[in-house]
């Protein structure tokens, strides 16, 4: 079943530190968002496989926005 990793507030997206089919540990970096000039690591909070990246540097996102899509069974489709 796919894990949805999701922002917790709006901001920008700053860094995106996976692309789909990397391996991923529990409490990864996956993203680093940038909001009020902080910056706010979005980590999983699973093991997984990277299946989408939704979130690209650059854009906005708002609160409750996909950044990225894992697989927690180690499939990638």
């Amino acid at each position: 079943m796919p894990i949805h990793i999701k922002a917790d507030m709006a901001a920008s997206v700053w860094k995106v530190l996976v692309e789909p089919g990397d391996q991923v540990a529990e409490n990864q970096q996956l993203v680093i968002l940038e909001s009020m000039k902080m910056e706010i690591p979005v980590v999983s909070f699973s093991a997984g496989v990277v299946i989408t990246v939704v979130a690209s540097e650059g854009s906005s996102v708002l609160e409750g926005d996909v950044l990225v899509t894992l697989s927690d069974d180690g499939e990638t489709g």
